[in-house]
């Protein structure tokens, strides 16, 4: 792979405008697909799990009851003033209101509240059904802004209208703002990195780029395709997040070589050849997690993973063809200026603090402070007595020629130790005691999560502010809170003797179950036997006692069937939801232990080593468990929810642990092959363990750190969403890519390493014989630049 990547880093970057006008092509031509046969317009925000008993119901009441079988909105009238709903005068107003709902676009059926007895006990709020014939996907536009305006004229002194209702719930939500302060963050992010805004918008064009193409090219199929706006989002978040970060390996590895030297042309080359194939393997990783997605059978969360996985294949694309193209216009322009903080913080990367190994391995040092080495190099020293570097390349000294190793290997040089080589160098000064004590606060951080509960969002958590919102707390409040999620029953009594006794038998029996408020009279279809009895429980639809009825109905449903002959399904909103939250659980646990398989069998393959894949998968278990124990405290229990723009505290959605399996399972592999392979690359040339670990730091702790606060700034932004699912996807995998990137990649693995030292590359000879070799770090491409003995003895202070 390093090879063909080298080949066509090469050739993207001689035929720069070609590669350009190719992808300037591919945009124009995703935007006309889009324009042509999708559009946001067309976005699909309908729960369905096929072959489930909620979803079988739904599809016969397509037929049986046609008025039902669609989605529905509640006009909720409520008397001011110390008035009536049941005063003529408002009950005037709440009539010419409904008569004036039954006209608006698509409405089926407007139910009156003075006919279906849905008047609070003191005679304030009633709230009205509209029902419409299709689901909430297929409304037009304009369709719910109609209702809206269709009542408003009820909105006067002495009354307040409001509408909400499960045609409100799961908007299609905005993300152009959050797009912008993405971008922005990064920008800021990237120049403070290179210390040059040209470098820096440099990964953030070719994102864009890529986002551009994969987002249009997904809107595109949203006509034949169902596609969700979170869907979307989730695409452009992740995409963005890892076409900036893809694109930052790339171009630090191109300036490093810029910086020493090398050619333009040779340095975007080898600088996709290697780090390239490092974006390849993290890249295929995510994909291949996303849309391992589509196995748990859900529409939904289908295409959720694939659009986030396209967008991640088309990101990995642009970094290894657009991107050395752009490299290839930049041309000498992004070398760093002679001096500079830059230049300086590059020839110390490259030039200086690697650990000095002689036959036995060991650094030792004279008493003069000049380098000792061992028969394997010559030492050779200028008037001033300051060391430089062996033919070796191994010791290069800082500017007082001192330089100070134990026997363990590790060694002082001050002036070219980074931050994030000091950082390396304290957490694993006491090993065991950096690890108990990552443990143990990571533990704890997940303790939470034992008691996470798992629901689909509906308008208890919309925001405080919005008609559904406060259409929702008010029925809740005046007329309980299971009015907000009925239960459908839908009994088939066509084996009845007699069908309609059997229903009301039916309805009967369920209204004598616990949990149950009231259990309204059986609406019949005598053409097809079945009759649809609407279940009102006394707890809401994401409490867990709702959930309990729902299992108990099915679970009594031998019991029915045996005394009144009738067979029943249950269905609505609240009964699928608790079905795809089942489902997600059952398929939560085999995933993760595919995706967990999966990293153990790519990082054998590549470290060739049997601790470094088992720490990583320990890692990546620890950064999910305080992730989702960070969730279930800020949007279940409520913490920090003014700071994140969550007014009131409800359940964890359904989907996010699966997807926050699957995406960080990517993006924690990316760091891991980023900083550990600079690691096990040391250790192979100098057989020090604990230097190795100090190297990966030098060379990748920067870089990591950048694109690790690029990829949380980026996620984060997505907080400013109104859409309750997408803003828990968000903190999730900011939070998460906080968590492993900062605490598990840059504190517990090297920590992990410096205690197993040289076993921690170890593997059994049988089985290194069996491996392939991957290269993932292009060594069969050639040696690296060698550093001038100028730089090598430039002294630098950057961190």
């Amino acid at each position: 792979m390093p090879a063909f990547l080298h080949r066509l880093g090469r050739l993207a970057f001689r035929r720069r405008r070609r590669m350009l006008a190719l992808w300037l092509a591919l945009v124009a031509a995703a935007v006309v697909c889009m324009t042509a046969f999708g559009g946001t317009g067309k976005l699909d925000n309908t729960f369905s799990i096929p072959g489930s008993e909620s979803q079988r119901a739904l599809d016969r009441m397509k037929t049986d009851f046609p008025t039902f079988s669609g989605t529905s909105a509640q006009i909720v009238f409520t008397a001011t003033d110390g008035q009536k709903v049941t005063d003529p005068a408002d009950s005037a107003r709440i009539r010419a209101a409904l008569d004036a709902a039954a006209s608006a676009p698509q409405v089926a059926k407007v139910v009156s509240p003075f006919d279906a007895h849905t008047i609070s006990a003191d005679g304030t709020t009633a709230v009205a059904q509209v029902r419409y014939e299709v689901p909430q996907s297929a409304l037009e536009p304009n369709a719910l802004d109609e209702l809206k305006s269709a009542v408003a004229g009820a909105n006067q002194q002495g009354m307040r209208v409001d509408v909400g209702g499960s045609a409100f719930g799961n908007a299609p939500s905005e993300s152009h703002r959050s797009d912008i302060i993405g971008v922005g963050v990064a920008l800021v992010i990237l120049t403070l990195t290179f210390g040059s805004l040209l470098t820096a918008g440099i990964p953030v064009v070719t994102a864009l780029f890529g986002v551009a193409t994969a987002i249009f090219g997904a809107l595109s199929l949203t006509g034949t395709v169902s596609i969700s706006s979170t869907a979307q989002s989730l695409a452009l978040m992740i995409g963005l997040a890892v076409g900036i970060d893809y694109a930052l390996f790339i171009v630090s590895r191109h300036r490093f070589h810029l910086a020493h030297g090398m050619e333009p042309e040779e340095s975007a080359a080898l600088a996709v050849g290697t780090a390239g194939s490092a974006v390849v393997f993290a890249g295929l990783t995510v994909v291949i997690a996303m849309t391992g997605l589509t196995v748990v059978g859900i529409p939904y969360l289908t295409a959720m993973g694939l659009a986030a996985a396209g967008a991640v294949l088309i990101a990995v694309l642009v970094a290894t063809t657009l991107l050395p193209a752009i490299l290839g216009f930049a041309g000498t322009r992004l070398t760093p200026g002679p001096g500079s903080r830059a230049m300086r913080r590059e020839q110390a990367v490259g030039g200086a603090g690697e650990d000095a190994v002689g036959a036995t391995g060991d650094s030792l040092a004279s008493a003069t402070g000049e380098n000792v080495l061992s028969g394997t190099g010559d030492n050779v020293a200028d008037g001033t007595g300051e060391s430089v570097a062996s033919r070796t390349g191994e010791i290069v000294a800082g500017g007082t020629g001192e330089h100070v190793a134990s026997r363990t290997g590790e060694h002082v040089a001050g002036a070219a130790a980074n931050a994030a080589e000091r950082w390396f160098r304290l957490v694993t000064r006491r090993p065991l005691l950096t690890l108990v004590a990552v443990v143990a606060s990571l533990g704890a951080l997940a303790w939470p999560a034992h008691d996470m509960r798992l629901a689909l969002p509906d308008n208890g958590t919309a925001p405080k502010s919005t008609s559904q919102r406060i259409a929702f707390d008010r029925v809740g409040e005046k007329l309980g809170p299971g009015f907000n999620g009925p239960l459908l029953v839908l009994a088939d009594t066509s084996h009845s003797s007699d069908p309609t006794t059997a229903a009301q038998r039916v309805a009967a029996t369920i209204g004598a179950l616990p949990d149950v408020a009231t259990v309204g009279k059986p609406v019949a279809n005598p053409a097809t036997h079945t009759a649809l009895i609407q279940v009102i429980p006394d707890s809401a639809p994401s409490d867990p006692a709702t959930k309990t009825l729902v299992n108990s109905i099915r679970d009594d449903r031998a019991a029915i069937l045996r005394d009144t002959g009738a067979t029943v399904q249950v269905t609505g909103s609240t009964a699928v939801s608790v079905d795809v939250a089942a489902k997600l659980n059952s398929a939560l646990i085999p995933f993760a232990a595919v995706v967990i398989g999966l990293s153990l069998l790519l990082l054998l393959l590549v470290f060739r080593s049997l601790v470094v894949p088992l720490k990583a998968a320990a890692g990546f278990l620890l950064s999910i468990a305080a992730t989702l124990g960070a969730v279930v405290g800020a949007f279940q229990l409520g913490h920090l929810g003014s700071l994140i723009g969550v007014d009131t505290a409800g359940p964890v959605s359904s989907f996010l642990p699966i997807i926050l399996l699957a995406v960080l399972f990517g993006l924690a592999m990316d760091y891991e092959v980023f900083l550990v392979s600079r690691m096990r690359e040391s250790y192979l040339r100098t057989g020090n363990p604990l230097g190795a670990v100090h190297s990966g730091a030098r060379h990748s702790g920067r870089v990591v750190t950048a694109a690790a606060l690029i990829m949380t700034s980026v996620f984060a932004a997505f907080l400013t969403s109104d859409s309750t699912m997408l803003k828990q996807i968000a903190f999730a995998l900011a939070a998460g890519v906080l968590l492993d990137a900062f605490v598990i990649r840059m504190t517990f693995v090297p920590a992990v390493l410096a205690l197993t030292r040289h076993a921690a590359w170890w593997l059994p000879k049988w089985l290194e014989r069996r491996l392939p070799d991957l290269d993932i770090e292009g060594d069969r491409l050639g040696p690296a630049p060698a550093v001038p003995e100028s730089v090598a003895l430039t002294p630098s202070t950057a961190d």
